[in-house]
């Protein structure tokens, strides 16, 4: 009986350790082979939260949470003896890159982090994500654990979990019982706004650097904690492409190394490799390049990771479609596909790990001690503390050092405003940047003045210098200075007791002045603002400067609500003993307008730019706090438009748009705010005095000249000739205009189009201007240049009791061009009262 005992309990110890050895795949786990569904997002952190429940060579962070609550989370995978040690792992290579101070430990394994499903509607990367996991974790896969002994691997399977959700949600509820691979059926055509983008309908994938979403906010966090070797971002492009893999395309930024381009040739030929074995199409070096700093390949490359994009086709190709060649492209092979560069990014990382740890400290240590750039010192004015502390937060969340203050105050440098050389003596609340940093090339590719753009045929903007974004004058210096501290605390304004003020005054020149008044509108304060500057109680303020006088809001405790909300906010104010002031008009003449609470509408639905109605979604509510109402174009003609006193139309195609019941509410008193191709869409409607510029032609030089023989190869370069993909233009404005308050008699706009209109007639009002040589930086073609002359590019008209607002330019542009977000605001609150 003992030994029958004896035998059962062997037995089941054996068959423990079997089981233990066994680690589902994710056909196994899920139900169903790879490509047959979609797997919606809680079932892939499902997945990866049973494999971190059995495998032992892994950890499972959860990093943050999406707008809607869904998780954020990242999976690290190493050896069992590395996993021990993960935490010592990661701070020593911070240490490798100057980020900490402490000795450096020999035999660092080299950490490669592959992110998926950037773009929602990309789904097949977040199904190969589970499927490179359970190669990584598979007992039976002898290499992989090979790769393992010098290798760390973080995968994040799922960087958009919200608009993946979005687009698998419409997908699985209008398939059929079988997929129908007819690319005109419907499962292949999303509806609006389309998976791609989150759940404020910005694209993630343009967000690294600028971080205006909580999800990129929260990874690049991670990111900077970890500041991986090899970064690969997962994408999908249109089905009819063959799959894209590096050496990415011209232009490369000059400040990635020759290191980084050589290992993505030598990543691209074993990608290659794999390929080639089972004859699948691929292609390199086209279209995809490496210039703007806020993608998933190039933030990586700017902060010394060999940063890459691979592109599988098969963007609305659903779970099977027929492409343009008649194949049939499947789900199946997309996550195969997926899967092989994945794994293939690992085993050659690994092969060569030493030699990627080496150059990636090499990288570091010339960024502390050969910073790239002729600027070793970077001086921001301190014009205003909202806008700096905004800048110094944005530096504090890229790991990029700062300071304020000069020992030698007096300093030479590059006025970015002027163009010129000057002096300029250094306040001790400054901002002072020193290049000789860990971050100096990602510090350098944000303030460089102008890019240098070798090739110009670019996939995005080419210009984004941070002090015209911030409108801060700033200084570049070729010398090397140390801040004189390494830190400067805005003094937080003492609180107001015991006051009875006829009026108290706020500033108006930020974002955070909005916030002040979105707070106070919502608690039913009324507020004013002043049309000229003023000066009291010793000080002068400009005007725009907002005015909460004891009139008009006697029902409330005035004094208490007031000081309280400012105070809850450390917000400056000014209490008035007396509405008669030291210089300019009264509180009480009619220089002083009354704000009325606005009621907004946001025009969002089919034809409407996704991304842009999201940019001004977020503005509102994560950014002002402050309530809008959207609504669908398709619905205008039947919504009460009375029921709201402004209506934003962001950048879109009107097609068919009916100008009258639009007419008839401004008319009444309503404001219509019309940016980019809707300032178009009212181009020649009965009402509207906009109208585009045109370039006059000489027609007796047409008659006479000749055709023009074009070289077919030559058509991209030709088509750049009239483009602008993102530069730097100076507007000169009319600040005595309450669409320009807050704003010196100049404004930096990113145009992303050449478009431009002419002025305004005598009764309408040309507050943006633009005039010959107004280009600042960027890319712009010769002929697009040529055309941005005298003309307008801000504009308000008047229309009967309400008001037409012009903004040809995006000001909320991506969320990181702070300087127009005032503006925008003066477009809201201040023009037409």
């Amino acid at each position: 009986m003992l030994k029958r005992l004896f035998f059962i309990v062997i037995i089941a110890l054996c068959w423990q350790s079997v089981s233990a050895q066994h680690i589902q795949s994710p056909a196994e786990f899920l139900g169903y082979r790879a490509g047959e569904k979609f797997t919606p997002h809680y079932r892939v952190v499902e997945y990866f939260k049973y494999v971190a429940g059995v495998a032992g060579n892994v950890k499972l962070q959860q990093f943050g949470t999406t707008n809607e609550g869904r998780p954020l989370i990242a999976m690290f995978i190493a050896s069992d003896d590395n996993i021990k040690r993960l935490e010592e792992i990661r701070q020593n290579n911070l240490r490798l890159a100057g980020m900490e101070n402490g000795a450096i430990m020999p035999n660092q394994p080299a950490i490669t982090w592959l992110s998926y499903n950037v773009h929602g509607n990309e789904p097949a990367s977040s199904e190969a994500a589970m499927w490179t996991l359970f190669d990584l974790v598979d007992p039976a896969n002898t290499a992989t654990k090979e790769w393992l002994k010098n290798s760390v691997v973080v995968i994040d399977p799922c960087l958009n979990p919200d608009g993946r959700d979005r687009y698998t949600n419409f997908y699985n509820s209008v398939r059929g019982m079988l997929p129908d691979a007819s690319p005109t059926s419907r499962e292949h055509l999303e509806p609006w706004p389309g998976g791609r983008v989150n759940h404020y309908y910005f694209d993630l994938n343009r967000d690294w650097a600028w971080q205006a979403q909580k999800e990129t906010q929260a990874r690049v966090a991670l990111f900077n904690q970890w500041l991986p070797q090899v970064h690969v971002d997962f994408h999908e492009q249109g089905y009819n492409n063959p799959y894209y893999f590096a050496p990415a395309a011209e232009p490369y930024h000059k400040d990635i190394t020759q290191w980084q381009r050589d290992f993505q040739v030598t990543i691209g030929k074993n990608n290659a490799r794999h390929f080639d074995e089972n004859g699948w199409m691929y292609f390199t070096k086209q279209e995809f390049d490496l210039l703007y700093p806020s993608y998933g390949d190039t933030y990586p490359l700017y902060s010394g990771s060999i940063g890459m994009t691979y592109e599988q086709g098969g963007i609305g190709a659903g779970l099977a479609v027929v492409t343009r060649n008649g194949d049939t492209l499947t789900l199946a092979q997309r996550i195969a596909h997926h899967r092989t560069t994945g794994l293939s990014t690992v085993e050659i990382v690994s092969q060569n790990a030493t030699k990627v740890v080496d150059e990636f400290k090499k990288f570091y240590d010339n960024s502390r001690q050969n910073p790239p750039g002729v600027y070793k010192t970077y001086v921001i004015k301190n014009d205003n503390n909202e806008k700096v502390n905004e800048l110094a937060k944005m530096f504090a969340r890229n790991g990029i050092q700062y300071g304020y203050g000069l020992t030698n105050k007096s300093i030479t440098g590059y006025n970015y405003f002027t163009g010129a050389t000057e002096q300029y003596t250094v306040n001790p609340n400054d901002l002072v940047v020193n290049a000789y940093q860990p971050k100096s090339v990602l510090l350098h590719v944000l303030l460089e003045p102008k890019t240098f753009i070798p090739d110009s045929a670019t996939y995005d903007i080419t210009a984004w210098a941070l002090p015209y974004a911030y409108g801060l004058k700033a200084y570049g210096i070729k010398e090397s200075y140390k801040p004189l501290a390494s830190s400067w605390s805005v003094p937080k304004p003492q609180p107001l007791t015991n006051t009875r003020a006829y009026a108290y005054v706020s500033a108006w020149q930020s974002i955070a002045d909005v916030r002040f008044l979105s707070a106070l509108l919502k608690k039913k304060i009324k507020v004013r603002y002043a049309e000229m500057p003023f000066e009291a109680e010793g000080k002068k303020f400009t005007a725009g400067s907002l005015l909460i006088t004891r009139a008009g809001n006697e029902k409330i405790d005035f004094d208490r609500v007031v000081t309280q909300t400012a105070a809850d906010m450390g917000h400056e104010i000014t209490p008035l003993s007396s509405g008669f002031v030291d210089k300019g008009s009264d509180i009480g003449s009619d220089d002083v307008r009354f704000i009325r609470q606005p009621r907004v509408a946001l025009v969002t639905g089919d034809g409407i730019n996704s991304e842009a109605m999201g940019e001004v979604w977020h503005f509102f509510e994560q950014q002002i706090g402050y309530p809008v109402s959207l609504i669908r174009y398709q619905d205008i003609n039947r919504t009460k438009l009375n029921d709201f006193d402004v209506i934003i139309m962001p950048d879109g195609r009107y097609n068919d748009l009916s100008s009258d019941n639009l007419q008839s509410w401004i008319r009444d008193g309503g404001k219509l705010i019309a940016i980019e191709n809707a300032v178009a869409a009212l181009v020649d409607k009965k009402g509207f005095n906009i109208k585009k510029k045109e370039n006059k032609k000489d027609d007796k030089a047409d008659a006479k000249s000749k055709p023009v023989i074009k070289i077919y190869a030559d058509r991209n370069r030709d088509a750049i000739r009239s483009s602008i993909p993102g530069a730097i233009f100076k507007l000169n404005m009319d600040n005595t205009h309450p669409l320009a308050f807050g704003f010196p008699n100049y404004y930096y706009s990113l145009k992303l189009s050449d478009d431009i209109y002419e002025l305004l007639g005598e009764d309408d009002w040309n507050v943006g201007t633009i005039e010959k040589n107004s280009y600042v930086a960027g890319f712009a073609g010769v002929q697009s240049k040529q055309k941005l002359n005298s003309g307008l590019l801000l504009g308000v008209q008047s229309l009967g009791r309400g008001s037409v607002v012009y903004l040809v330019d995006d000001p909320l542009f991506r969320s990181f061009w702070e300087n127009g977000k005032l503006l925008f605001s003066n477009a809201v609150f201040m023009v037409g009262q």
